[in-house]
């Protein structure tokens, strides 16, 4: 416990002025919201959960800055409400929270700590650019006994140095809008960055490059279209703070991953202000990519906050109710840390599991989405220590009339004992699944004992999946991420070179799984550069083809690169940003044309994105099998040669008899194809399967050729041979 002594510091108190009566309102909803009270008189009526606390101050802000606070007498269920008459749109505002300040059992109330809302929808004003303020710490940063920093009350005024809420009228009924509602089964995902994707796209006006109109800009929706993605999956939208350590290094937090407001469109991607007009734009943004037919799905990061632990400032959540909000050890001084950011949400709390609902249902109902992507979703699922599947977070959201219609997809995992839970996600959900992601990219480099695993992922990892109720799409299918190499740097580096972060390239994954075709960086040798473009061809075709759902990164259909950074979370800059100069780069564009006419051949072929699993029984009185695996000799694979090394397969999907009716209830029939994967370092003579697979095959993919505008069309016999290039890819179409 500190001293009284230690605790002293000298107050900064705001001016008092005469203000508005603050009328009693009402507990719901939480945050600010217009809305009209008694008499017909127009108002904002205020609610926040601060359990535990003494006392809360609503504070509203004029544009010069001039604070008012506003005492919230009425307190119902641990909610401090108000209604303040005359308060409307754009009016800026934060709460102090007042309490005990006992950090030695987790009470961290300190009402000279100006507190962002934590349902505020919009947020104007940042922390700074060189560094947070020592304001905004609720403990003295700079106290001299570093061990017990976090013990002594800061009594300075954050005001100054943090943003505020704003309030935002309710005055959109989407009924103009029309969602695409794309099956899961026929999803491709783009996962992009707001900022990163358009901020240096020609065809968008400069003043919109890097925003949410930027996004909506009829350029940049036409490359999605034409590129053929059903969604795109945005990288946090949530406001977002970035971390002192960076600011001081002249950085910044790119990928967005350290939210502070979870209601709140990120104001730095506005185009058109940011006392409310942020959400307008937002809104607009959505509009233009669901009248292109595509959805959006928002990547979320509920599972801590920009709070960080012991340590880290007091902006939102720890100086509303610290205990009640994080998980916090034995010790409640400390933090407990799921995630590797310094906190973790206590999902258990009612409270907590509330906020997290409202802000997916607000953004479902009232912002337009189409689903999320969980970061770190296993921190989610536990209850109280380990990871539970039958968890309040996961029970609530499987009964929820909203969140139960969009599209759920878990990051499986987190940092803490037994995070790792890839398959194990309830039904409803879809998963990242980073043993596709390996068993890929292990088969492409030669890095794979046989090709038993690859098998299971080609064809919608079963093994993971077929329980419950769980279809092939449960597994989200990808080679690369935001988080990791790009396509074109995992075939150019097999060491990550992330000096530009600052860490001493200490950050980021050693894990890579990459190989840089001889040379380690970019070189002028034609022939290494020619089996990089193919590689990356291999690697985006093997995708294109496999069961499940398809997740794209944006650039890697371009040959985008990070100069073998592979956590560029920090680079908002041209290591982040979207290279779009094409035309100086023949391999890039038919990097791009490949990548075009493999998402046109999925949509046109149900055999490509189907709803259930394979069964791989004999079928028909020819004995055809839905799924079947060929060795190179043109055998069908016995179970040795599952275990036998090889660098070779062929893989026979069936379109004769596919599960599942269309909407008039008539079987779904399609093309049958081959696909033969080698990536061996020769050429290979590969023997196609004779009478009943096939009587004549066409070529219709061969990543070995150079120019990939357009399709090969050769036909071949079956039970004759054709030449596999080496490291190469051939999807054949049977004819006959």
């Amino acid at each position: 416990m500190t001293s009284a002594a230690e605790q002293e510091a000298v107050p900064d108190h705001a001016p008092e002025r005469a203000g508005p009566p603050v009328w009693p309102g009402a507990p719901t909803p939480l945050g600010a919201r217009c809305r009209v009270g008694p008499d017909g008189v127009t108002g904002t009526n205020f609610a926040l959960w601060a359990g535990g606390a003494e006392a809360v101050e609503l504070c509203l802000f004029d544009p010069d800055g001039t604070e008012l606070r506003l005492p919230l007498t009425e307190l119902t269920h641990e909610i401090w409400h108000g209604f303040v008459p005359g308060i409307g749109a754009g009016q800026r505002y934060g709460y102090r929270v007042h309490g005990r300040w006992d950090p030695w059992t987790g009470a961290r109330w300190n009402p000279a700590k100006l507190l962002l809302d934590p349902y505020a929808r919009a947020v104007d004003g940042d922390y700074g650019d060189s560094g947070l303020a020592p304001e905004v710490y609720g403990h003295v940063r700079d106290w001299p006994q570093q061990h017990v920093a976090d013990t002594v009350r800061d009594e300075r005024d954050s005001a100054p140095y943090v943003p505020k809420g704003v309030v935002v009228q309710d005055d959109d009924d989407w009924s103009d809008d029309r969602r695409p509602k794309t099956p899961w089964q026929d999803s491709v995902i783009y996962e992009l960055h707001v900022k990163g994707f358009t901020r240096l796209h020609p065809g968008i006006p400069e003043r919109l490059r890097g925003t949410y109109a930027g996004l909506a800009h009829p350029a940049a929706v036409e490359h999605l279209v034409r590129l053929g993605v059903t969604a795109v999956e945005l990288l946090p939208v949530h406001q977002f703070a970035h971390e002192d350590h960076l600011l001081r290094r002249g950085l910044r937090n790119h990928w967005g991953y350290n939210s502070i407001g979870y209601f709140a469109p990120h104001a730095g991607y506005s185009s058109s202000g940011t006392t409310g007009q942020q959400v307008g734009e937002f809104k607009r943004m959505v509009r233009a990519l669901h009248a292109a037919g595509i959805e959006v799905i928002l990547d979320v990061v509920y599972n801590h906050t920009a709070e960080a632990g012991e340590l880290g400032p007091t902006l939102s959540l720890k100086g509303i109710d610290n205990r009640g909000y994080y998980r916090l050890q034995s010790d409640a001084r400390r933090y407990t840390d799921y995630t590797g950011c310094g906190n973790t949400l206590h999902v258990v709390q009612p409270q907590v599991l509330r906020l997290i609902t409202d802000s997916l249902r607000y953004w479902v109902t009232e912002m337009g989405v189409d689903g999320f992507r969980f970061d770190l979703a296993a921190a989610l699922a536990r209850s109280m220590h380990d990871v539970d599947m039958l968890s309040p977070f996961l029970a609530v959201i499987a009964q929820d009339p909203v969140l139960r219609r969009v599209k759920l997809i878990a990051e499986p995992w987190d940092v803490g004992n037994g995070g790792y839970q890839v398959g194990a996600f309830p039904p409803l959900w879809t998963e990242w699944n980073d043993r596709y992601r390996d068993a890929v990219r292990d088969f492409w480099r030669g890095a794979l004992p046989d090709v038993r695993d690859l098998g299971y992922r080609l064809s919608g990892s079963s093994d993971l999946y077929a329980w419950g109720g769980r279809r092939p799409y449960a597994s989200v299918n990808f080679v690369t991420a935001h988080d990791g190499f790009t396509l074109r740097d995992l075939v150019t580096y097999e060491r990550k070179h992330n000096e530009a972060n600052g860490e001493g390239n200490r950050d980021g994954t050693h894990d890579n799984r990459s190989w840089n075709c001889g040379v380690e960086g970019e070189t002028d040798d034609p022939g290494i550069n020619a089996l990089r473009l193919r590689q990356q061809r291999n690697l985006l075709t093997t995708l294109l083809l496999s069961t499940g759902v398809p997740m794209l990164v944006a650039g890697d259909e371009m040959g985008r690169t990070q100069g073998g950074n592979n956590n560029a979370y920090c680079q908002d800059n041209t290591t982040g940003w979207l290279d779009w100069a094409l035309p100086d780069d023949p391999g890039r564009a038919q990097l791009l044309a490949l990548t075009r006419r493999l998402l046109a051949l999925r949509h046109d072929h149900p055999v490509l994105r189907r709803r259930a699993f394979f069964s791989g029984r004999p079928q028909g009185a020819d004995g055809l099998r839905d799924l079947a695996w060929f060795t190179a000799e043109g055998a069908e694979m016995t179970e040795p040669d599952w275990y036998a090394p090889t660098a070779t397969l062929g893989l026979y999907l069936s379109g004769r008899d596919i599960p599942g009716r269309d909407e008039r209830g008539e079987q779904i029939t399609d093309d049958s194809f081959l696909a033969v994967l080698h990536a061996g370092s020769r050429p290979l003579e590969f023997r196609l399967p004779g009478a009943p697979w096939a009587e004549t095959y066409e070529l219709v993919v061969d990543t070995g050729r150079e120019d990939q505008s357009a399709p090969p069309g050769t036909e071949h016999p079956g039970g004759g041979t054709i030449t596999v290039g080496a490291r190469s890819v051939v999807l054949l179409r049977v004819r006959a």
